[in-house]
């Protein structure tokens, strides 16, 4: 078994991190103040290609394997989950469905200009009363000649209404199966469609410099044409892509929680108390420890669900086991940076403080804790 990275993600590694390093935490404190979403830094992570990492270079891809797409988000939420989740969502939620289930008369339209990152697309799954339960969907579409009417809302939607989001794959219930199942299908609305609103939420505990919207459709009229693959795909479409999107969201949980680490040592060397740093004190050093070997777990455990993704081999398992375990580890890791701050790690002036607040997002988007148990739990067999 070969744990070495390739020159290739080893480059890329090292230049996110310093772009980061240098463009991001400068200005993150104040994004995340201001709940303001960086156009800038959007721009600048478009002209990196870290929009359409994973897609072929005919569409204007980078062509890379999902594990480098994985780790430039990682390297990001090391410095702040907004700027990371403005980028896993516009790739796994918004650039993928439409490069793994659209036509190549979508493809060719919508991929270009989502690689540059000058536009970013949303996918539209969550409703008010339909999250754990998505299949419960109420927004509904009907078929009305050659068009498709479109009702309903979705709520906590990424990257869906700054001045650059091109459009969302909403899902919504196209008819009714033998069963008397719903059938769900995928459209692509394209922002600006009379009927379609996007709306930004505000106030948020967390990844407050990302974009979140909620959604509404009234008799929205999208052209046959923007169904996306085939009808009563949707569900399929929307389990595939929350396979890829829960590695990026371990991503995220594996970055995040590195950065915790790295400012809690760095901390914890510098704080004397009773005449010593306190990180030689056994019980920090033990925080610490645990620290490190936790991060170092998840990082094998994701990047081996990477690894099965590159190989063309079922990933979903551990993707899901992936997604929970880098996103509790971050809770633990940010906890126990949070005490070896002390009372600094209250104040929003030290980063760890944002760190903390943004973990929670990671133990309830793509799939709560509580249901990638469930997940788990099937797929090995327990019922």
């Amino acid at each position: 078994m070969n744990f070495s990275l390739s020159m290739e993600q080893k480059i890329l590694r090292d230049s996110v991190r310093a772009f980061a390093e240098k463009e991001i935490r400068p200005v993150a404190q104040k994004l995340d103040e201001t709940e303001a979403f960086s156009y800038e830094l959007t721009k600048t992570m478009g002209e990196l290609g870290l929009f359409g990492t994973f897609v072929s270079e005919q569409y204007g891809g980078q062509e890379l394997d999902y594990l480098s797409y994985i780790i430039a988000v990682e390297e990001l939420a090391r410095i702040d989950a907004s700027q990371a989740a403005t980028v896993a969502a516009g790739n796994s939620l918004g650039i993928g469905p439409i490069y793994y289930f659209g036509t190549e008369e979508q493809k060719k339209k919508y991929l270009p200009k989502l690689c540059t990152g000058k536009l970013i697309w949303a996918f539209g799954l969550t409703e008010p009363d339909a999250g754990s339960d998505a299949a419960a969907c109420h927004t509904h579409a009907i078929l009305d000649g050659d068009t498709w009417i479109i009702n309903g809302s979705k709520i906590f939607i990424t990257n869906a209404s700054t001045d650059i989001s091109g459009g969302v794959t909403v899902m919504a219930v196209t008819g009714k199966l033998d069963d008397g199942r719903n059938e769900l299908s995928c459209f692509l609305v394209e922002s600006g469609t009379p009927g379609y609103t996007a709306k930004p939420m505000h106030g948020k505990m967390m990844w407050r410099a990302s974009n979140t919207s909620t959604l509404h459709f009234e008799d929205c009229r999208v052209p046959k044409k923007s169904l996306l693959g085939e009808r009563g795909q949707g569900f399929h479409q929307m389990l595939a892509t929350l396979d890829g999107g829960r590695l990026s969201i371990g991503a995220m949980g594996l970055g995040g929680a590195q950065g915790c680490y790295d400012m809690a040592m760095k901390y914890a060397k510098e704080r004397v108390q009773f005449g010593r740093s306190i990180s030689t004190f056994q019980a920090n050093a033990f925080k610490l420890a645990d620290m490190a070997m936790e991060i170092e777990s998840a990082r094998l455990l994701l990047y081996r669900a990477c690894w099965l993704r590159d190989q063309k081999k079922p990933f979903t398992k551990e993707a899901a086991m992936a997604k929970l375990y880098c996103s509790e580890v971050m809770s633990r890791v940010a906890n126990h940076a949070i005490q070896l701050h002390g009372g600094y790690g209250l104040m929003k002036e030290y980063d760890v403080e944002r760190f903390y607040r943004d973990q929670k997002l990671l133990e309830i988007g793509e799939g709560t804790s509580e249901i990638l148990r469930i997940v788990i739990a099937r797929l090995i067999g327990a019922f």
